[in-house]
């Protein structure tokens, strides 16, 4: 079964739930930039975060870029999405090895720290994009996003999120989260909601053994009139190209190509976020001081 996002309501759109599975969006990630355990689960769980928030756009033509610098060793962790979940995403230090926790699972908190910010950028297709920032909380990234929601939106919501990295260091399953009410919610339903989100078990448990995002939204809303929306495949794809590379060169404006120009020699340019090279001619450096 491929990836994919579900969106679902409750009591008429007083509670909006948001689910996924992402195992090949994670294990394609990890195989491009080849990640150890911890970077897999730190840039999994943001690629996941950013899906969900990607079919929540407005515009059919918008993205949303989250940017997470904890000032811990994994560095600046960067994920992009459109409306429609293609993903995208990268992180600056992929080969970082920490010990595992007491409790046996990855120290993602550790890895990208807690000491810095989580920055959420909406661009619409308008004039300006829409910047929020809240400091981090855990490092974990799920804690993360829901105090963004809280203190950036307003908006109280529940984020959770997974990523299981097999023995191999392969993506065995990921998936996630996000559950926000609305201003109209019962405020009677609140502390039940609670109660049924601090017995769920962890998130990758339940997609390891085979179970679905539906599965998990019935779990939690089941009994409360869950109504399923919609469901939005997902994937990691890049939209890179020669052509935007060439635009990013132009932007640099006329002293920075002239330089280009003046060495004389083919530009390389890697992209951060597939690892694809492109290469740009002398003629066409030239071309562009015309």
């Amino acid at each position: 079964m491929g990836d994919y996002i579900v969106k679902a309501m409750v009591m008429d759109g007083k509670l909006l739930a948001y689910a996924s599975t992402t195992r090949n969006t994670v294990e394609e990630a990890r195989r491009i930039h080849g990640l150890s355990p911890v970077a897999c689960a730190a840039l999994g769980r943001c690629l996941t975060a950013v899906g969900m928030m990607g079919i929540m756009l407005k515009s059919d033509k918008g993205s949303i870029t989250v940017q997470i610098n904890g000032n811990g060793p994994l560095g600046n962790i960067v994920a992009c999405s459109n409306s429609k979940a293609n993903v995208k995403g990268y992180l600056n230090n992929p080969n970082v090895y920490l010990p595992i926790r007491p409790d046996g699972k990855l120290d993602v908190g550790s890895a990208v720290g807690r000491d810095g910010t989580l920055t959420v950028i909406r661009d619409l297709g308008l004039k300006e994009p829409y910047i929020g920032k809240v400091q981090l909380v855990t490092g974990e990234i799920a804690d993360d996003f829901t105090a963004y929601y809280a203190r950036s939106e307003q908006t109280p919501s529940s984020v959770g999120l997974g990523v299981l990295v097999d023995t191999d260091g392969s993506c065995k399953a990921a998936g996630g989260f996000i559950i926000q009410l609305m201003p109209d919610f019962p405020a009677n339903m609140i502390g039940v909601l609670e109660e049924k989100l601090g017995k769920l078990s962890t998130i990758t448990k339940y997609l390891e053994s085979g179970k679905t995002p539906e599965y998990l939204l019935n779990l939690l809303l089941g009994d409360m009139g869950l109504e399923i929306l919609y469901r939005v495949p997902t994937m990691f794809n890049c939209d890179c190209s020669i052509e935007k590379v060439e635009r990013a060169i132009y932007s640099l404006g006329r002293r920075e190509i002239e330089k280009l120009a003046e060495e004389n020699e083919p530009l390389e340019v890697i992209c951060d976020f597939c690892g694809k090279k492109y290469t740009v001619e002398t003629d066409k450096i030239n071309e562009m001081l015309k």
